[in-house]
């Protein structure tokens, strides 16, 4: 593997970590949503799920469910090509092996999509069994 994830989904603005909150606000589609806290407490899910997949490395635990979870809430509330770029942004790519099975699961990406990138078995076979 090596190297940078290929951006596949063309934006308006470059997204940058100096940009990411305007870029976020910009995308945010909640109408439920009655101040801030809760823009930043949904942005909050990417730390939430690097956490996670950090443990899985570490530890060899797996939370799919959770990990499940926090994406459909970034997709819902950011939409599917903004959510993707936040998390092309945000997760580094030793975890996108990890990563890239709940995407294809979520039907956000294809199989074919990041070809470069190995998904990791014992992921596959998790959410095989969901």
């Amino acid at each position: 593997m090596g190297g940078e994830i290929p951006l596949i989904h063309n934006y308006m603005m470059k997204l940058t970590k100096d940009n990411l909150t305007l870029y976020a606000a910009q995308n945010y589609h909640n109408p439920r949503c009655i101040d801030s806290e809760e823009f930043f407490e949904d942005l909050k899910k990417i730390k939430y799920i690097k956490r996670l997949l950090n443990r899985y490395r570490d530890t060899g635990v797996l939370s799919e469910r959770l990990i499940l979870n926090h994406l459909i809430v970034i997709f819902n509330v950011f939409g599917h090509e903004a959510g993707l770029n936040i998390l092309e942004l945000k997760i580094e790519l030793e975890h996108w092996g990890v990563l890239k099975p709940f995407l294809i699961f979520l039907k956000t990406i294809k199989n074919t999509e990041y070809t470069n990138i190995e998904m990791d078995k014992t992921v596959v076979e998790a959410l095989r069994k969901i």
